[in-house]
């Protein structure tokens, strides 16, 4: 204990290495955990005695049926408090060993009666009295009661077996385990010894733990770039990145409709160049074929209709195109071009750098900082593994292992005794099991020899010689039975005496931890302490520190800082407080300044640019003239539908030259259509498809622009006011990562040393080895599944007795015999007529259906007489 407190105490002096608590920092760090490595111990912390467990626990509910009172702790303490006056408070011992008393009583009445009811017996049987007499009646229920008497005896012999089986196993069971008790107590005392060792190297390990977290530190300094700078930039970038983009993407519609509208005026220019020149083209032809439509031909009344249809249909061939009231775009292009002097693009890859480069200024800033940081680290990891060597381990582990020794001396001193006289007791029980098992052999031989020699022919002075060998081995049986039982039961009523009351006075309340709870009695050990352990271990009796609280606490492998409630003593949570370990690890990282210049995203001309662009009217070009205008055919009519239709008609003429000049005249109209038409139309078109993207480019370009500038300057106004202030948070928040890992760490040392440091299963372990394996389990289990066996089967010989003699009657071979005399089948009764040897009473006269066999009576000398009487 004294190694735990100068632990304990030598933590203060770290202060300046331990952070706050988890609450300071609100930051719980990820991938940090800490674990004291397991210790295995060889006694195993539970005891199943298997099989024979079944029979303890029979056993267990017999000494309960016996004894049922509850555990007399008032009488208990009185006895340690040494209150108890036997002379006036006896009746309280009465009542509570009533049970036991009663069955001792009777278990000495045994022991008395016995061998005296054995004797008067032998007397008895000498004066041919108590069945001594060597002479059978013979009646109707002979037979049954040879059956009943055979049966009965089998029956009881059969549950003295059982009781016999008990007692050799309790016999060997509890040898076996006295000679595993030096492995037991070994194992034990090498578990201790395995508790003391461990310490130092806990202390050792809680103390290098103190490694990862500043690992951790130095991972996170290194990446401060990203940790900080990066933090930074992630908070801007949701509010400077869409401003941005806005920018940027004005930037280069600005461009894309410069390029728009320079390329729209150079076709809008050549179209109004390629619809005059239509116009003309379509006018000169339209001359020539009226000219041609004046040639006489057309007089004729074959030609005339034709050549009027054609003259009606020129009115259709003019061009419908005219761009000439299109305006010019150069205004727009020139204004576009001023803003595009301004590259708003590369003003917001400034900003997009700027940005980015937080980070790397964040690296620049701190380099010396974390240097100087990771010094003071290495410097408090020095500090606080230099703690074990100021701890005072060898001298108290010494003092230990000095008492440990002591105990192994002292077990190893006895233990000898212990087996030997195990060994007599072993030798005791096992002669008494012996004699049992002899009796019931003489018993079962007996029974087996009469059964098998007995003839139902043969008379009784008959009877063979292997049926009269089982009646002399059942009466040898009854013999012993009075001669050694008394002395049986003798040992069966101290063993259950002994036995019984070990059960109910030590095993059974210190498995329900009934005896702890007397030993935690206020004032019962010392008259002025009143929690004696508490008295005994700090000499501070008002600490409320009992037996059953550390024994529970123990067997739950819970530290001895818990267990003992050295909170009393030294507080390790005060100790591991924020406000006395924040130390230099809190001033070095409030002196973790970082300043960001003001980032501006856009300057004055980049704003002016901006609001030209609003103001630059590209929005209210007539873009539904420049659509109408191009959504128009360039001519009237398709001029490959009229040329085709002028064929037609012409070949509908005779043969001459107004035929050959309207064939003329229908080529130049598709060449007209090839050369003009089309590629008129197809910048048409194309002037058409791109004054509608351009539409859509500029549509709300005033409202996007006026958009634009109110978020940038919002954005510009959260940078100026609120950019320290997000620079500061992130610090803070990097800051409390760092002092988190510490946190989680001190988190741990108090964890550990609360409720992992010296975890006291093995004294827990011991305490259990010592009572509930060694005393109950090895001694007193055994012991009495022993007597119950043992006292079971010599009860059990009283009726055995009984049943062997008046069984031997009908085993054994008779000196006399009833005889009848022959009379008619059809008369009932008949006066038998008994002839005896002299001085042997002569047989009463019965009445009975006569047996033909027996006619004449066998006599015998007085000498046979007497050698064949038991």
């Amino acid at each position: 204990m004294a190694l735990l407190l100068g632990f304990l105490l030598l933590l203060g002096l770290c202060e300046d290495t331990l952070s706050e608590e988890l609450s300071s920092s609100g930051y719980r760090p990820d991938g940090l955990e800490f674990q004291l490595p397991p210790t295995s111990y060889q006694t195993s912390d539970s005891y199943d005695p298997g099989l024979a467990g079944f029979f303890f626990q029979i056993v267990r509910f017999f000494v309960q049926i016996v004894q049922p009172n509850a555990f007399p702790e008032d009488i208990l303490r009185k006895i340690i408090q040494k209150k108890f006056d036997l002379s006036k408070e006896y009746d309280k011992i009465i009542y509570y060993e009533i049970g036991i008393i009663i069955c001792a009583a009777l278990g000495l009445l045994f022991v008395i009666l016995m061998p005296l009811v054995g004797f008067f017996f032998c007397l008895c049987r000498c004066c041919n009295k108590c069945g001594g007499e060597m002479h059978q009646r013979q009646k109707k229920s002979g037979p049954f009661l040879k059956k009943y008497f055979t049966i009965s005896l089998l029956v009881i012999c059969v549950f003295i077996s059982i009781g016999i089986i008990y007692g050799f196993a309790a016999n060997h069971y509890m040898r076996t385990n006295v000679e595993e008790t030096r492995k037991l107590s070994e194992s034990n005392l090498n578990d201790l010894r395995t508790l003391l060792n461990v310490v130092p190297g806990q202390i050792d390990y809680i103390l290098d733990q103190f490694t990862l977290p500043k690992e951790k530190a130095f991972d996170d300094l290194d990446n401060i770039n990203l940790l900080v700078g990066g933090s930074i930039y992630e908070r801007l970038k949701p509010k400077v990145l869409p401003v941005l983009k806005d920018i940027k993407d004005l930037a280069e519609d600005m461009k894309t409709n410069r390029d728009t509208l320079v390329r729209m005026n150079t076709v809008l220019t050549d179209m109004k160049q390629s619809s005059a020149q239509l116009r003309t083209s379509l006018r000169d032809v339209k001359t020539s074929m009226e000219q041609t439509l004046m040639d006489p031909q057309c007089s004729s009344p074959a030609a005339a209709p034709t050549c009027d249809s054609i003259r009606k249909s020129l009115s259709v061939l003019d061009g419908s195109a005219n761009f000439d009231h299109l305006p010019s775009l150069d205004g727009h292009i020139t204004q576009l071009d001023g803003l595009l002097q301004t590259d708003l693009s590369g003003l917001v890859q400034k900003a997009n750098e700027s940005l980015s480069n937080i980070p790397e200024e964040v690296q620049n800033q701190t380099r010396d900082f974390i240097s100087e940081f990771k010094k003071t680290l290495n410097s408090l990891q020095s500090d606080v593994k230099n703690i074990s060597t100021k701890i005072p381990i060898q001298k108290t582990l010494s003092n230990f292992v000095r008492y440990i020794n002591d105990s192994e001396d002292y077990i190893l001193h006895y233990l000898p005794t212990m087996e030997e006289c195990d060994s007599y007791r072993w030798l005791v029980c096992l002669v008494i099991c012996c004699l049992l098992t002899l009796i019931l052999i003489f018993y079962l031989l007996g029974l087996l020899c009469g059964t098998l020699g007995y003839d139902q022919k043969a008379t009784p002075t008959r009877r063979g010689c292997v049926s009269n060998t089982g009646g002399l081995l059942l009466m040898v049986g009854v013999g012993l039975s009075f001669f050694f039982s008394w002395i049986i039961m003798t040992i069966v009523v101290l063993t259950f005496v002994t036995g019984g009351n070990m059960e109910k006075l030590v095993c059974e309340p210190y498995r329900n931890k009934k005896l702890f709870q007397v030993l935690d009695t206020p004032y019962l050990l010392n008259e002025d302490w009143k929690y004696y352990l508490s008295g005994l271990v700090f000499n501070k009796p008002d600490i409320n520190l009992t037996f059953e609280q550390v024994y529970s606490d123990c067997k739950e492998n819970k530290g001895l800082y818990a267990t003992l409630k050295l909170d009393h003593i030294y507080n390790v949570s005060e100790q591991l407080n924020i406000t006395k370990h924040t130390g230099d690890i809190n001033s070095n990282l409030e002196n973790m300044n970082i300043r960001i210049e003001d980032i501006e995203l856009l300057d004055k001309t980049g704003m002016k640019t901006l609001m030209d662009l609003r103001s630059s009217g590209i929005d209210d070009i007539d873009y539904a003239a420049y659509l109408n205008a191009t959504e128009r055919s360039p001519t009237r009519v398709n001029l490959i539908s009229f040329a085709n239709n002028l064929r037609r008609k012409a070949h509908q003429l005779p043969s001459g030259n107004l035929k050959t000049s309207l064939k003329s005249h229908t080529d130049t109209l598709t060449n007209i259509h090839e050369n003009q038409v089309v590629p008129l139309q197809n910048s048409m078109n194309a002037m058409h498809q791109q004054m509608k993207g351009l539409q859509y480019r500029t549509s709300g370009l005033k409202v996007r622009v006026s958009t634009t500038i109110f978020f940038l300057n919002s954005t510009q106004d959260f940078l100026t006011s609120q950019l320290s202030e997000v620079v500061v948070e992130e610090s803070k928040q990097f800051g409390n990562k760092i002092i988190s890992y510490f946190e989680r760490y001190l988190q741990w040392v108090e964890m550990a040393i609360t409720q992992q440091f010296a975890a006291c299963r093995p004294v827990a372990t011991a305490l259990d080895s010592a009572v509930n394996v060694f005393l109950c389990s090895y001694i007193v289990d055994p012991l009495n599944l022993f007597w119950f066996g043992v006292g079971k089967a010599t009860i059990l010989l009283l009726p055995a007795v009984i049943f062997a003699v008046k069984l031997a009657k009908y085993f054994r071979r008779m000196y006399s015999e009833d005889v009848y005399e022959d009379e008619p089948v059809n008369k009932v009764q008949s006066k038998p007529r008994a002839q005896t040897v002299p001085r042997v009473q002569t047989v009463p006269m019965v009445q009975t259906v006569p047996m033909t066999n027996m006619r004449h009576a066998n006599t015998r000398s007085r000498v046979e007489q007497g050698t064949q009487t038991i």
